[in-house]
């Protein structure tokens, strides 16, 4: 990550109120792969499974194809 969670949370707070339970999605910039060592840049590829959960609410998954 480019920016910690706490830069993330004080950015979002000054431009709209967070309450307990709001959700912060973030990307990542086109490119920043590229900032890694060669042997370190790891590529998502077909076949490839994200899994994303949250406790007690349950888990997306997607199958990169």
């Amino acid at each position: 990550m480019i920016f910690s969670c706490a830069q993330l949370v004080s950015y979002i707070s000054r431009h709209m109120t967070l309450k307990p339970g709001d959700l912060i999605f973030t990307g990542t910039p086109e490119g920043v792969i590229h900032g890694y060592p060669k042997g370190e840049q790891v590529w998502l590829k077909s076949g490839d499974e994200i899994t994303v959960s949250i406790e007690k609410i349950g888990e997306l998954k997607t199958i990169l194809r």
